[in-house]
Protein backbone atom coordinates (compact mmCIF):
# COMPACT_ATOMS: atom_id res chain seq x y z
CA UNK A 1 0.00 0.00 0.00
CA UNK A 2 1.06 3.84 -0.73
CA UNK A 3 0.00 7.18 0.56
CA UNK A 4 -1.19 9.08 -2.19
CA UNK A 5 -2.35 12.49 -1.56
CA UNK A 6 -5.11 14.14 -3.67
CA UNK A 7 -6.59 17.32 -4.00
CA UNK A 8 -10.39 18.06 -4.78
CA UNK A 9 -11.38 20.92 -5.88
CA UNK A 10 -14.43 22.80 -7.61
CA UNK A 11 -16.32 25.98 -8.72
CA UNK A 12 -19.37 25.31 -10.31
CA UNK A 13 -22.67 24.42 -9.32
CA UNK A 14 -22.73 22.30 -5.82
CA UNK A 15 -19.55 22.41 -4.87
CA UNK A 16 -19.91 20.84 -1.38
CA UNK A 17 -21.79 18.16 -2.88
CA UNK A 18 -19.02 17.92 -5.87
CA UNK A 19 -16.69 17.77 -2.71
CA UNK A 20 -18.55 14.84 -1.43
CA UNK A 21 -19.14 12.81 -4.59
CA UNK A 22 -15.31 12.53 -5.46
CA UNK A 23 -14.55 11.72 -1.93
CA UNK A 24 -17.07 8.87 -2.78
CA UNK A 25 -15.02 8.31 -6.05
CA UNK A 26 -11.48 7.89 -4.03
CA UNK A 27 -13.34 5.49 -1.59
CA UNK A 28 -13.66 3.10 -4.71
CA UNK A 29 -9.84 3.50 -5.23
CA UNK A 30 -8.57 2.74 -1.81
CA UNK A 31 -9.04 3.27 1.60
CA UNK A 32 -9.44 7.50 2.15
CA UNK A 33 -7.39 7.71 5.57
CA UNK A 34 -7.89 11.36 6.30
CA UNK A 35 -9.43 14.45 4.73
CA UNK A 36 -8.43 18.13 5.67
CA UNK A 37 -11.14 20.60 6.25
CA UNK A 38 -12.66 22.04 3.69
CA UNK A 39 -11.26 25.82 2.20
CA UNK A 40 -12.59 28.33 0.05
CA UNK A 41 -10.34 30.38 -2.26
CA UNK A 42 -9.72 32.33 -5.09
CA UNK A 43 -8.80 31.50 -8.47
CA UNK A 44 -5.05 30.67 -9.34
CA UNK A 45 -3.77 32.59 -12.03
CA UNK A 46 -6.76 32.93 -13.89
CA UNK A 47 -9.68 35.46 -14.89
CA UNK A 48 -12.69 36.32 -12.73
CA UNK A 49 -14.60 33.43 -11.95
CA UNK A 50 -16.47 31.90 -8.91
CA UNK A 51 -14.43 31.19 -5.86
CA UNK A 52 -12.96 27.64 -5.16
CA UNK A 53 -13.75 24.49 -2.54
CA UNK A 54 -10.47 22.98 -2.19
CA UNK A 55 -9.87 19.88 0.40
CA UNK A 56 -7.02 17.45 0.18
CA UNK A 57 -7.53 13.60 0.85
CA UNK A 58 -5.07 11.29 1.86
CA UNK A 59 -5.69 8.03 0.19
CA UNK A 60 -3.92 4.15 0.90
CA UNK A 61 -3.81 2.44 -2.20
CA UNK A 62 -2.49 0.47 -4.22
CA UNK A 63 -2.91 1.01 -7.63
CA UNK A 64 0.24 2.53 -8.85
CA UNK A 65 0.45 6.20 -9.88
CA UNK A 66 -0.03 6.51 -13.66
CA UNK A 67 -3.39 4.12 -13.32
CA UNK A 68 -4.69 6.21 -10.40
CA UNK A 69 -4.25 9.03 -12.41
CA UNK A 70 -6.18 7.60 -15.13
CA UNK A 71 -9.06 6.41 -12.83
CA UNK A 72 -9.02 10.34 -11.09
CA UNK A 73 -9.03 11.64 -14.92
CA UNK A 74 -12.32 9.11 -15.16
CA UNK A 75 -13.83 10.16 -11.60
CA UNK A 76 -13.74 13.59 -12.93
CA UNK A 77 -15.45 12.62 -16.19
CA UNK A 78 -18.25 10.87 -14.08
CA UNK A 79 -18.93 13.68 -12.01
CA UNK A 80 -19.41 16.43 -15.19
CA UNK A 81 -15.92 17.38 -15.41
CA UNK A 82 -15.28 18.77 -19.06
CA UNK A 83 -12.01 20.13 -19.65
CA UNK A 84 -12.15 23.19 -22.63
CA UNK A 85 -9.55 25.29 -22.04
CA UNK A 86 -6.68 25.25 -19.65
CA UNK A 87 -7.60 27.50 -15.97
CA UNK A 88 -11.33 27.03 -16.62
CA UNK A 89 -14.48 26.61 -14.14
CA UNK A 90 -15.18 23.78 -12.97
CA UNK A 91 -17.35 21.20 -11.59
CA UNK A 92 -15.09 19.21 -10.29
CA UNK A 93 -11.08 18.67 -10.39
CA UNK A 94 -9.04 16.16 -8.91
CA UNK A 95 -5.42 15.83 -9.10
CA UNK A 96 -2.72 13.45 -7.93
CA UNK A 97 -0.60 15.52 -5.55
CA UNK A 98 1.81 13.03 -4.04
CA UNK A 99 2.41 9.27 -3.98
CA UNK A 100 4.59 8.41 -1.30
CA UNK A 101 7.90 9.77 -2.06
CA UNK A 102 7.81 8.77 -5.73
CA UNK A 103 9.15 10.57 -8.23
CA UNK A 104 7.32 9.65 -11.92
CA UNK A 105 8.29 12.56 -14.93
CA UNK A 106 6.58 11.02 -17.75
CA UNK A 107 4.83 13.25 -20.40
CA UNK A 108 1.03 11.89 -19.09
CA UNK A 109 1.89 11.62 -15.35
CA UNK A 110 4.25 13.89 -13.35
CA UNK A 111 4.21 12.95 -9.93
CA UNK A 112 4.49 15.09 -7.37
CA UNK A 113 2.05 17.36 -9.08
CA UNK A 114 4.77 20.06 -10.54
CA UNK A 115 2.36 22.93 -9.47
CA UNK A 116 1.80 21.88 -5.78
CA UNK A 117 4.66 23.14 -4.34
CA UNK A 118 3.48 26.72 -5.36
CA UNK A 119 -0.34 26.99 -4.87
CA UNK A 120 -1.33 28.22 -1.16
CA UNK A 121 -4.95 26.49 -2.04
CA UNK A 122 -2.86 23.25 -2.12
CA UNK A 123 -0.21 23.60 0.61
CA UNK A 124 -2.48 24.84 3.48
CA UNK A 125 -5.17 21.51 3.65
CA UNK A 126 -1.73 20.12 2.89
CA UNK A 127 -0.02 20.99 6.11
CA UNK A 128 -3.46 20.54 7.78
CA UNK A 129 -3.52 16.87 7.45
CA UNK A 130 0.60 15.92 6.46
CA UNK A 131 2.27 18.39 8.17
CA UNK A 132 5.95 17.39 8.07
CA UNK A 133 5.59 15.78 4.51
CA UNK A 134 8.75 16.09 2.44
CA UNK A 135 8.52 17.29 -1.47
CA UNK A 136 10.54 14.56 -2.71
CA UNK A 137 12.30 16.94 -5.61
CA UNK A 138 12.82 19.98 -3.93
CA UNK A 139 13.70 18.13 -0.79
CA UNK A 140 11.67 20.58 1.80
CA UNK A 141 8.64 19.95 3.72
CA UNK A 142 5.29 21.80 2.82
CA UNK A 143 5.21 23.57 5.77
CA UNK A 144 8.40 25.18 4.45
CA UNK A 145 6.76 25.78 1.34
CA UNK A 146 3.64 27.36 2.80
CA UNK A 147 6.15 29.68 4.59
CA UNK A 148 6.94 31.14 1.29
CA UNK A 149 3.14 30.96 0.13
CA UNK A 150 0.65 33.82 -0.30
CA UNK A 151 -2.09 32.33 1.42
CA UNK A 152 -4.54 35.62 2.20
CA UNK A 153 -6.75 34.07 -0.77
CA UNK A 154 -7.65 30.74 1.21
CA UNK A 155 -10.23 30.54 4.19
CA UNK A 156 -11.40 27.64 6.41
CA UNK A 157 -15.17 26.89 5.82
Amino acid sequence: MSSAFIGLGSNLGNRERKLEEARGELAKLGQVVRCSSVYETKPWQVGTQPLFLNQVCELETETPPAQLLKKLLQAERRLGRRRLYRGEPRTIDIDLLFYGDQIVDRPAVQVPHPRAAERAFVLVPLVEIASGLRHPVLGVTVDELLAKADASGVRKV
